[in-house]
């Protein structure tokens, strides 16, 4: 997600606090909200991914899926 979203997110949070949202904005956050979640899941798996635990021998061994 880029800036600009995540700034229309905090401008909503914003207004609903003080004046509340209209129907059309509550469903633009709520699908703002999902694409932010995404965003952040997608980058934290491809870390994840990415991720070797490495032992005292000095092996190093891909981090597995919980039930591997």
């Amino acid at each position: 997600m880029d800036q600009k979203g995540i700034d229309r997110i905090n401008e909503l949070a914003r207004k609903a606090k003080t004046e509340g949202l209209t129907e059309w904005e509550m469903e633009e956050r709520a699908v703002l909200r999902r694409a932010y979640i995404d965003s952040v899941l997608g980058s934290l798996k491809s870390q994840l991914d990415n991720t070797y635990l490495v032992d005292e021998k000095g092996n190093k061994e891909k981090l597995k899926k919980k039930g591997e």
